[in-house]
C-alpha cells in the first residue's frame, strides 16, 4: 500500500529506504524489493541519458520518465525532481509542480536549496503540492559550490546548511535531503527538526538513505563515490552476457533448434 505525505512527515527514526527509479523496469524492481519511496531524480541526465550534469535536464524529460517510474510502481510513493531553473520563480516551480503530479503520476516533488527557495516552497506547499527537500551537496548548482565535494566541514557553512534545513520544515517541506554532508551534522540537524531527513553520504543518523539504482547494482561503469555500496556488479555481469550473446551469434550456436518453430 502506498505510504502517504502524512506518514512520511511523522516518520522520525524508522529508517526508511528511498531508491531512484527513471523507467518501467527499474522501478518496478524498486517496488519489489519493498522500498519505501522512489525519487525519480534529475540523476537521470547522467546515468540515463549520458550528460555531463543535470543541468540540461528538461522538465520534458522528467515527465517522460517519471510517467514511465509510475507504470512501474503504481503502489509505490514517487518523488519527482524538480530540473533546473524549473522552479526560479513561484509560477514556473507551480507549472512544473502540476504537469509532474497531474500528468506523470508524482506524489510529491523535490527541489535543490535552503533560505533561499524557502519562498518557493511555502507557495508550493500553499498550494497543496508535497515538497521534499534538499540541502549541502546540490548537484544542479555543484559548480557554485567548488564541485561535487563534502559540504558543511567549516563552520559557516554547516551554519547555513543547518539553517536552510530548518527553512525549509518552516515553509512546509514534508522532508529534506541531506547529501555529502559530515555525519555529525546529519545528527544534529535531524534532531533539530520534526520532519524526516534522508541522507546520501551523509551516515547513519538520518531517518532514511536514499542512493542511485544505477551505482547499487553497477550500472554506472567506473565511477563509485565514497558513499555508495555497491550491491551487485552488474555492469560487469550484462557486458558478458551480451559478449556471449555475440559469440554465439557469429559462430552458429544461437539460435538452435529449441529456439525455432
Amino acid at each position: 500500500m502506498r505510504r502517504t505525505v502524512k506518514e512520511f512527515r511523522h516518520a522520525k527514526g524508522q529508517r526508511l529506504v528511498y531508491l531512484t527509479a527513471y523507467d518501467y523496469p527499474t522501478a518496478r524492481l524498486a517496488a519489489g524489493a519493498g522500498v519505501d519511496a522512489i525519487l525519480v531524480g534529475d540523476s537521470l541526465g547522467m546515468v540515463v541519458l549520458g550528460y555531463p550534469s543535470t543541468v540540461p535536464v528538461t522538465l520534458e524529460e522528467m515527465l517522460h520518465h517519471t510517467k514511465a517510474a509510475r507504470r512501474g510502481a503504481p503502489d509505490t510513493f514517487l518523488v519527482a525532481d524538480l530540473p533546473y531553473l524549473s522552479y526560479a520563480t513561484l509560477d514556473r516551480a507551480l507549472f512544473a509542480a502540476e504537469r509532474l503530479l497531474k500528468e506523470g503520476g508524482a506524489d510529491a516533488v523535490k527541489l535543490e536549496g535552503g533560505e533561499e527557495v524557502a519562498e518557493i516552497v511555502f507557495g508550493l506547499s500553499r498550494a497543496g503540492v508535497p515538497v521534499l527537500g534538499h540541502v549541502g551537496l546540490t548537484p544542479q548548482t555543484a559548480s557554485q559550490l567548488g564541485g561535487y565535494r563534502l559540504q558543511g566541514r567549516r563552520p559557516e557553512e554547516a551554519e547555513r546548511i543547518l539553517k536552510g534545513a530548518m527553512a525549509l520544515e518552516e515553509a512546509g517541506a514534508y522532508g529534506v535531503v541531506l547529501e555529502m554532508v559530515p555525519k555529525g551534522l546529519a545528527k544534529e540537524i535531524t534532531e533539530r527538526l520534526s520532519i524526516h531527513t534522508v541522507g546520501i553520504g551523509a551516515g547513519s543518523h538520518t531517518d532514511a538513505q536514499i542512493l542511485v539504482f544505477h551505482d547499487v547494482v553497477g550500472l554506472y561503469g567506473e565511477f563509485k563515490p565514497r558513499f555508495v555500496k555497491r550491491y551487485l556488479e552488474g555492469g560487469k555481469l550484462f557486458l558478458e552476457a551480451l559478449s556471449q550473446y555475440v559469440q554465439e551469434v557469429r559462430e552458429g550456436v544461437f539460435p538452435g533448434e529449441e529456439h525455432s518453430f
